[in-house]
């Protein structure tokens, strides 16, 4: 390899490993755990985009182990509010000590604390540092994520942990980038991406406003998964890895769309209309609030134990009005309280849970729970996170989600049927690259098709 070749090698980041060799290595894990683990401590600094119910939990702690085994030091690891006492839990159920703290001060040798308590910390304390639901940064604008990327950025040693990595749009995954050390989100859109010059709209990233669309270079696509896969390893199912897929088989999960007709003109309007635009959908769900909720209310009802997920305030008061041995959890409350009332359903306390998926649609374990309702958004990540509190690996039973719509949410529909096909194409890429660069036998493969439901696929 000639001088010039080795400068481009060391530019092109695909070979960067900052980390060192496992020390500790459980033999509870399973074999893809453990591959991937092994693979991302020598990476000192790693993303792992694994489908829900993989044991990412385990995995981060056991990372996070290894890393104070190491370098004798701490480990502060982010997770959604809600999340952090299953940490606890999921560290005691394998003796690896985390303990949580609130108050700015690392309290074990792995601190667990929610992101929105993240500036009360010193990156100085610690050595290393786990996001989990890392697919969480994007959703945070201006100064939040920027704080967690600037905190990130004086840490030595650093994990990613998210189920759904860009669901919808290929350039997120700079949000990944940058938070790990690697290109930079600027970087990552001028090196792959194309921007659409006739698109005008704009929105500010680190005080420069950029214009978007843009899309991913036709002739960059092959550079680009190579690149991401050099920082990141993704898996469906242990397949993906060339592991055995016996113990992570889902149960049947049935998808019923409930449409609810609008009986009153929309505002301005002398007869009842299908709503087209985004302002005249809003007003079609406000028009329909009391029956939607009559229908969830009626669904729910022959259920031992169900989530409603809803997407107004005004929804869920509602709701929690007209549905027997319900409880609520709202933006209104306080950490401790949705917290507490969280552990109060895991827990069998609560017959139904009223909430919003920005609330608790991250992170959360709810095998317990096989009923749920809801009404669409344009979100994909939203819809995907909120079937996956229950419909995930450990699942024993066949999990029932009912959809409750209105006329004019056909397009909001069809949008969700479009973003499960490209998060689907993201995922298929990545997985692909991945196995060519490991050299993974395909010999394998879990050749189950997954069938999408109904309402998607019309």
């Amino acid at each position: 390899m000639t001088e010039y070749e080795q400068f481009l090698e060391r530019k092109s980041q695909s070979d960067l490993y900052s980390g060192f060799d496992s020390l500790w290595m459980p033999a509870y894990l399973f074999d893809f755990q453990k591959s991937l683990l092994d693979w991302a401590i020598r990476k000192g600094k790693a993303a792992l985009f694994e489908d829900c119910g993989l044991g990412k939990s385990v995995q981060e702690l056991v990372w996070a182990e290894n890393v104070v085994r190491k370098t004798n030091g701490k480990v502060l690891l982010l997770a959604p509010i809600g999340v952090s006492w299953q940490m606890i839990d999921e560290g005691a159920k394998f003796d690896i000590d985390c303990k949580r703290s609130i108050n700015g001060k690392p309290a074990a040798n792995i601190t667990t604390t929610n992101y929105e308590r993240l500036h009360l910390f010193n990156p100085e304390d610690f050595t290393g540092v786990v996001c989990d639901e890392s697919s969480i940064l994007k959703s945070f604008t201006g100064q939040r994520k920027k704080d967690i990327t600037r905190f990130m950025s004086k840490i030595p040693y650093r994990l990613l942990g998210t189920a759904t990595a860009a669901p919808n749009d290929f350039n997120e995954l700079g949000t990944s980038s940058e938070a790990l050390g690697q290109l930079g989100y600027m970087d990552v859109l001028s090196t792959f991406f194309k921007n659409d010059e006739n698109d005008i709209a704009q929105y500010k990233y680190s005080g420069k406003y950029i214009q978007g669309k843009w899309r991913l270079k036709g002739h960059a696509e092959h550079d680009f998964w190579k690149w991401v896969c050099s920082w990141a390893r993704a898996c469906r199912r242990p397949s993906d890895l060339g592991f055995n897929d016996e113990k992570f088989t889902l149960p049947k999960l049935m998808v019923q769309e409930t449409p609810i007709e609008n009986e009153e003109p929309l505002p301005g309007e002398l007869f009842v209309t299908k709503a087209h635009t985004l302002q005249e959908q809003r007003a079609e769900l406000r028009a329909t609030l009391k029956h939607r909720c009559e229908k969830v209310a009626e669904l729910v009802e022959p259920h031992p134990v169900s989530i409603v997920w809803c997407e107004l305030n005004d929804e869920g008061d509602l709701l929690e009005q007209i549905i027997p041995n319900s409880v609520q959890i709202a933006g209104k409350h306080s950490d401790e309280i949705k917290e507490e009332r969280l552990r109060a359903f895991v827990g069998g306390e609560i017959k139904v849970l009223i909430t919003k998926a920005k609330i608790a649609g991250f992170g959360m374990n709810f095998q317990h729970c096989a009923h749920m309702t809801m009404f669409p958004s344009h979100s994909f990540e939203r819809y995907y996170q909120s079937v996956r509190r229950c419909w995930r690996f450990g699942q024993k039973n066949p999990v029932t989600v009912d959809i409750i719509t209105t006329e004019g949410e056909t397009n909001v529909l069809k949008n969700l049927q479009r973003k499960s096909e490209q998060a689907d194409k993201m995922f298929t890429q990545l997985v692909a690259e991945m196995n060519n660069e490991l050299k993974i036998s395909r010999a394998r493969i879990h050749n189950k098709n997954i069938k999408l439901p109904e309402w998607i696929t019309k």
